[in-house]
């Protein structure tokens, strides 16, 4: 009898994690990625600085932002910053509650896994969890009634972020750029463009009833300064066209160099006369202006600036309600844009275009204004969260109450709800209800309060009925969250615990990691990159 002979099927270079060790790797995996953001959550949350292999500098503690920058190799942390990622392309906000909650749902299936609970029944149970959970936000949703709950909402958005000491101001400029662009419940965030302007104060930011472009005018004998605008949209050059193929030009006297130069003079200011004679006071031009039509056109004081990019001129046909003219000979009156005011604003050799007074425009500007370019920039992330709120809210047309207050009431549902349950599965979903009741811990953790009074007061409230009790952050005391002004889309909890069971039930199901280690990388004793080894 022959002796047996070892079969390799995996090549040398392949390692292979399986069964109870590839799920406490992606378990610990997601909830160190948890872990990172965790201090950031609510209106006390701490700051994360990030500083890349440039030394450039982001100070902030919006969710999406602090992981988007974060070298992550491993494959089950990669799928928790995909939720955040779809958080926030689906609200605009909420990721830090959507990564917090998957980390915390994964962390508490460990328990149920070490006491032998399958894999298979606990995703079943999370997904009813989760199925009970979006329905009850449903049912204790409330309809929009008037534009101080869109406020409100901003406001709740902002809070804890760059914006927070001006939260009034930017708020009303959300709500009135909102209601600028909107066509009935549909918005396009991308007719709000949002402008950045170091050195000034905050408090001189603005919503502009038109565009800011960040150009300067093409020519310096060009006016700075034009009211009453009439404004033509170019699509071409005005310039001559280059022949697509090798031409040679033969010239043989003085006179002929002369007649040819002259020539495309002639042309150039054929071009520009046809400008001038429109009526139009002022050109945005998609493509060049060459020298000689600068000069024509500066001379019959015409502002003129080039190579807007293809973004910004969409937006100016918003705006100005003129039209994109791809011909010279198309230039008339009908086809002009207007505005009040067109002005280049030179501060600290920067140079801003300010289109102000459009009527109706369907495309605004908000002006961000800060002492540094880390205050606006974290400023500008405070901003598109209150955008996404509130675009969010419009929408889906419910809110709920924020502070803790909503994952709460959820919690004592579920585990009433756990209670009609006869198999393992309601071990899940009450660990799904512990795994809620984590946001307002975390929340008065950062706040430096205690967490387990805090916890036991919100209980002891919403058993007796105070569905809207939570916990009010500026008075440190619980109490009626939608009173208080604190307010979410309720689409922003929804979203967060449908994407965070996902793939807390995903991760879950994966029993086998097969890793080659030319692609991977070098791995800690734990299974996790270097980088995260030892940070639990």
């Amino acid at each position: 009898m022959s002796e047996k002979q070892p079969v390799y099927i995996l090549p040398e270079n392949v390692s292979r994690t399986l069964g109870r060790d590839a799920q406490r790797n992606n378990i610990l995996a997601a909830k160190i990625v948890s872990d990172i953001v965790k201090t950031t959550l609510g209106p006390k949350g701490m700051d994360k600085m990030l500083v890349d292999s440039t030394g450039e500098i982001i100070v902030t503690n919006d969710g999406v932002t602090i992981l988007e920058e974060l070298e992550i190799d491993h494959p089950a942390a990669k799928m928790i910053v995909e939720i955040a990622k779809t958080q926030e392309a689906e609200v605009g906000d909420g990721t830090t509650t959507a990564v917090m909650l998957a980390g915390k749902l994964l962390e508490n299936a460990e328990k149920l896994l070490d006491k032998k609970v399958h894999p298979t029944v606990i995703t079943k149970g999370y997904n009813l969890a989760a199925k009970k959970a979006n329905e009850d936000v449903k049912e204790l949703s409330l309809l929009i009634t008037d534009r101080e709950i869109l406020k409100k909402i901003a406001m709740t958005a902002m809070t804890g972020k760059g914006a927070e000491g001006n939260r009034e101001k930017f708020s009303e400029i959300i709500v009135s750029a909102i209601d600028q662009v909107s066509k009935g419940n549909n918005v396009d965030l991308n007719d709000i463009k949002i402008e950045k302007q170091n050195g000034s104060d905050v408090e001189d930011s603005q919503l502009i009833q038109g565009l800011v472009l960040d150009k300067e005018v093409a020519n310096e004998s060009m006016p700075r300064k034009i009211e009453n605008a009439k404004i033509a949209l170019l699509d071409f050059p005005l310039e001559l066209k280059n022949p697509e193929i090798e031409t040679k030009i033969s010239i043989s006297t003085p006179e002929q160099l002369h007649n040819f130069i002259e020539s495309e003079e002639k042309s150039l200011k054929e071009m520009t006369d046809k400008i001038i004679n429109s009526g139009a006071k002022v050109v945005f031009c998609q493509k060049g202006i060459d020298d000689v039509a600068q000069y024509y056109l500066a001379k019959a004081n015409i502002f003129a600036c080039r190579r807007v990019a293809k973004s910004d001129m969409e937006k100016l046909i918003r705006a100005t309600s003129g039209k994109m003219v791809s011909n010279i000979d198309e230039i008339s009156e009908e086809n002009f844009g207007f505005s009040e005011i067109v002005e280049e604003v030179k501060k600290n050799e920067e140079s801003l275009i300010y289109i102000k007074g459009c009527k109706n425009p369907k495309a605004v500007t908000i002006l961000l204004k800060g002492s540094t370019e880390h205050i606006t920039a974290e400023m500008e992330r405070a901003i598109k969260d209150g955008l996404g709120d509130v675009c969010s809210a419009i929408k889906e047309g419910r809110v709920v109450a924020g502070g803790g207050s909503i994952e709460i009431e959820l919690a004592k549902r579920l585990r009433e709800y756990s209670r009609t349950l006869a198999g393992r599965e309601q071990l899940a979903v009450e660990e799904f209800a512990r795994a809620l009741e984590s946001i307002p811990e975390t929340l008065a953790e950062n706040a430096g309060l205690d967490p387990i009074n805090i916890l036991t007061e919100l209980k002891k409230s919403h058993e007796s009925g105070r569905t809207k009790d939570g916990l009010n952050l500026f008075t440190n005391k619980i109490e009626d969250c939608f009173e208080a002004g604190i307010i979410e889309p309720a689409k922003i909890k929804t979203q967060a615990i449908t994407s965070a069971t996902e793939v807390a039930t995903m991760i879950l199901r994966i029993d086998d990691v097969l890793m080659s280690s030319s692609k991977a990388g070098p791995m800690s004793p734990k299974g996790l990159p270097p980088q995260f080894s030892g940070m639990d």
